[in-house]
């Protein structure tokens, strides 16, 4: 794969992980679920502060650090994927490689811009874009996510041990991004998919060494 196709994959993600996540912000209010009528996908704006699932630890801290090796982790990718595709690896490794690495740059984006160019959002205040004064500083911005797909709300039976009180279930509870979406799919797919590309550049690797061994054995003919 080129890289001008690996490019081109990174940008189009990105643009579609900000444009999303700008028009939810300067468009809903925070915890506004209301944005789509379809029972099983709904558009519901929240902010994540920390990792993922909303984990967070160490207070600003915690967050400057998690923004920082977010950053190494970019620009480590930006290096790795400049050698696999010099290297020529399988396509299909590449192209997971891209995309875990547009969505971490997505949610780097959020990580040190979004404090400095949004108001802060609330359950009945619509942020606007660059105000006189962001809620937070540089390093300190909070991951805009979005995409919810409650497929089966359900309870569980009276039967099933170890559940409390609320006996309450949802299927799928966790709410993301297009970045968060972007970073799941590339890992799952080379996880299932990960003897194919590396069977792939070994044989290709065999097949190259071949080539040359024949191309050197007809030269020691010829002479």
């Amino acid at each position: 794969m080129k890289l001008r196709k690996v490019v081109l994959i990174i940008a189009l993600i990105i643009l579609a992980d900000q444009a999303l996540k700008i028009w939810i912000k300067t468009h809903y209010t925070f915890g506004d679920t209301n944005i789509t009528n379809v029972y099983w996908f709904r558009l519901h704006f929240i902010e994540n502060k920390g990792m993922a699932w909303g984990w967070e630890f160490g207070g600003g801290i915690g967050k400057m650090l998690l923004t920082l090796f977010r950053l190494a982790a970019v620009i480590f990718g930006t290096w790795y994927l400049g050698r696999i595709v010099k290297q020529k690896y399988s396509k299909g490794f590449i192209f997971c490689a891209a995309l875990i690495y547009a969505g971490a740059l997505g949610n780097l984006l959020d990580s040190m811009f979004y404090g400095m160019i949004f108001e802060e959002s609330s359950y009945s205040h619509i942020a606007a874009a660059f105000p006189k004064e962001g809620y937070a500083g540089f390093l300190h911005g909070r991951v805009v996510d979005m995409l919810y797909f409650p497929i089966v709300n359900s309870h569980f039976p009276s039967w099933v041990p170890f559940v409390g009180e609320d006996r309450s279930f949802q299927f799928f509870s966790p709410i993301f991004n297009i970045a968060d979406a972007s970073i799941s799919t590339g890992v799952i797919t080379l996880l299932i998919f990960q003897k194919r590309f590396f069977r792939k550049e070994e044989d290709t690797l065999q097949g190259q060494a071949i080539e040359t061994i024949t191309e050197v054995s007809d030269r020691s003919q010829v002479l």
